[in-house]
């Protein structure tokens, strides 16, 4: 056993003070210093593009990776109904005290007290910056910004730009990032995938990237490294996310000694358009925030098959508002999904496959008429048409759960410092802001905190604290890096099997949505742990990946990421298997209330589970980070 011992380093004191508190206490870089530090940025989306530029706009120098032709093409610019934060402009009760509470009770208690309560304290600034940068939040008709309501809350705390909220915001990080680009502080490097980190004397120092055009490895090293390379859902192949979004940046990190905490804990979206065909890629998200205006609702009747305009008001469950009357429609992801299910699985369920719930915009349509709705939400509208040539202005949405985010991550202290020192993980990545169910409207919050207001000032003190002598592409851990990088590319072209690499990921993926999705039990996991062992031994000896490793291919670049998730994938499942609780996202249908809601183990289970990489076929460690409530007492969760 590991002797290794996670130490937050959240600082003691009243929690409206510890930030402050622990900023005046770190140590600085002087800025005629902070030239001579390179840091290192993978990833280029709201958390990577935020801190890239604020980094360089110090006077840091800073090189930035992603795998796209562009920051632009980051995941982030996906997301859609908004940024939250604690700036109480409706007047009804809000404030940075209820928001922490809020998302701490919406991640079912498994979150870091302190860093959930940071989070909420930096909401506020995030939108003035923003604001400064031109992002064209929705205003009021009297010029102040609008918000409207998410799930989880009884305030309206969510700015937004009616869709777009994700676009225009990374739109705004993109800018500041470009600028340093022009400053010449900042160096960009597109269509860079980082296939390994480098680990030197004990500190995180570099990374290995291969280029995807030329097939070129690189080595490139600096005094920190920074990974906000978003999160792992494309494990089960059918989700929300971009195609190209995957867990191996994390993932080799990892088996150079950052411990993964919380694995387990993914977040099923409720909102979604059904899967269509057995052949489909992806799928796609419809805004939480239509919630605010859509009512969800089954047939009454179990299999009745009349179109839903035919169906009367009688004869119409609305099944959210009937068990949720504080929430009704704006219960938490984790909350309505499950519902969801269950309706459908009972029978009640809607369209060809009876997986699916209508979200109806009848009555708001006859409250505040079609031309205000359209004001709202015209775009999510018009996608939606496009895609199942339903108009939803006439006819109600059929949504169903998908996999969208992920709450596990790498496991980060205070200083969004990983377990190898000098690796800092933002966004996504890392595990520390969400516990067991991310609330709507508060990954855009997160990114922008971790990368705008938090990592300036937690850089330093790694920057300032330890002895980092310049090394090179010649140094022996960038060499062995490099060499074990084109080593496993190799392998995996030589290997010239029968099977595509797509057919691996989709039925690993199939694999782990029905036996750790929306509901898991013991006799699942299980199964799901054997039968992942078993294709990934498959997968190293009968994939096929056509091409050569000397120009561009995308079947290589999937059958790396898919190596990697056949590992995380056991990671997951064992993750799920040592929880026997449920609490938020992680759902075992041994531990449930009478009513079918989560039933948390505090006593057991209030911690921060982190694995530690072993090596071969050895099974990983475990270790606990006790998570301390001072200030939001754990009490069951409800929203009735």
């Amino acid at each position: 056993m590991s002797d290794i011992n996670l130490t937050s380093k959240a600082p003691g004191g009243p929690m409206a003070l510890r930030w402050t508190t622990h900023k005046n206490a770190m140590k600085l870089v002087a800025p005629n210093n902070r030239r001579k530090f390179e840091i290192i940025v993978v990833g280029t989306g709201l958390a990577g593009a935020s801190a890239a530029a604020s980094l360089a706009e110090m006077g840091y120098q800073v090189k930035a990776f992603c795998f796209q032709d562009s920051p632009r093409r980051a995941h982030s610019i996906a997301a859609q109904g908004g940024i939250n934060a604690a700036k109480n402009y409706c007047n009804d009760g809000d404030s940075i005290d209820r928001l922490f509470v809020d998302t701490i009770k919406g991640g079912d208690y498994r979150a870091r007290e302190a860093n959930v309560y940071r989070l909420a304290e930096i909401s506020v600034k995030i939108i003035d910056h923003c604001v400064a940068q031109g992002v064209p939040f929705a205003r009021e008709y009297g010029g102040l910004l609008a918000n409207r309501s998410f799930g989880g809350a009884q305030v309206s705390r969510t700015f937004y730009a009616r869709g777009q909220t994700g676009q225009q915001l990374l739109l705004g990080a993109y800018g500041a990032l470009e600028r340093q680009v022009d400053s010449g502080r900042l160096r960009m490097f597109p269509r860079r995938e980082m296939l390994d980190l480098v680990v030197a004397d004990g500190v995180a120092r570099g990374i290995v990237t291969r280029n995807l055009i030329t097939g070129e490895f690189e080595v490139h090293t600096g005094h920190a490294v920074l990974l906000a390379t978003g999160g792992y859902g494309n494990v089960f192949f059918l989700s929300t996310n971009a195609k190209g979004c995957n867990v191996t940046a994390s993932w080799r990190a990892h088996r150079r000694g950052a411990l993964f905490a919380n694995p387990c804990f993914t977040q099923i979206h409720p909102t979604c358009v059904p899967v269509k065909g057995s052949y489909q890629s992806k799928l796609t998200l419809m805004s939480e925030s239509l919630r605010n205006d859509g009512r969800v609702w089954v047939p009454k009747n179990p299999g009745d098959k009349r179109r839903p305009e035919d169906i009367p008001e009688s004869d119409r469950d609305y099944y959210l508002e009937r068990r949720y009357p504080s929430y009704g429609n704006l219960v938490p992801r984790d909350v309505a999904s499950r519902a969801a299910k269950l309706m459908c699985d009972q029978g009640f369920g809607v369209g060809p496959s009876g997986l699916a719930v209508y979200l109806d915009f009848r009555d708001a349509i006859k409250r505040d008429g079609e031309s205000t709705i359209r004001a709202k939400y015209g775009n999510l509208f018009h996608m939606y048409r496009k895609i199942t040539d339903d108009d939803p202005y006439h006819v109600p949405m059929m949504i169903y759960p998908a996999v969208h985010y992920t709450m596990g991550g790498l496991w980060v202290d205070y200083n969004l410092e990983s377990t190898i020192p000098g690796l800092f993980v933002l966004g996504e990545a890392n595990f520390s802001d969400h516990g067991a169910n991310r609330l709507g409207a508060s990954a855009l919050m997160q990114g922008l905190a971790d990368g705008y207001f938090v990592i300036p000032y937690t850089v330093a003190p790694h920057l300032a604290g330890r002895k980092l002598p310049d090394i090179n592409a010649d140094h022996p851990a960038c060499r062995e890096a490099l060499e074990s990088a084109e080593a496993r590319v190799k392998k995996l072209l030589s290997i010239n099997g029968e099977r595509t690499v797509d057919s691996f990921h989709r039925e690993l993926g199939l694999l782990v949505w029905d036996k750790c999705g929306m509901a898991r039990n013991d006799a699942g996991l299980r199964q799901a742990r054997q039968r992942i062992q078993e294709l990934r031994e498959e997968f190293w000896s009968n994939v096929r990946v056509p091409g050569s490793g000397g120009s561009f291919n995308q079947s290589l670049e999937k059958a790396g990421r898919v190596a990697d998730f056949l590992e995380f994938a056991e990671l997951m499942v064992r993750d799920a298997l040592e929880r026997r609780e449920s609490c938020g996202g992680h759902f075992r249908e041994e531990f449930q209330t009478e009513d079918n809601e989560a039933k948390r183990d505090d006593d057991t289970y209030g911690y921060a589970a982190a694995w530690q990489f072993q090596g071969g076929n050895k099974d990983e460690i475990l270790h606990k980070e006790p998570l301390e409530f001072e200030v939001a007492k754990p009490t069951q969760r409800s929203y009735k």
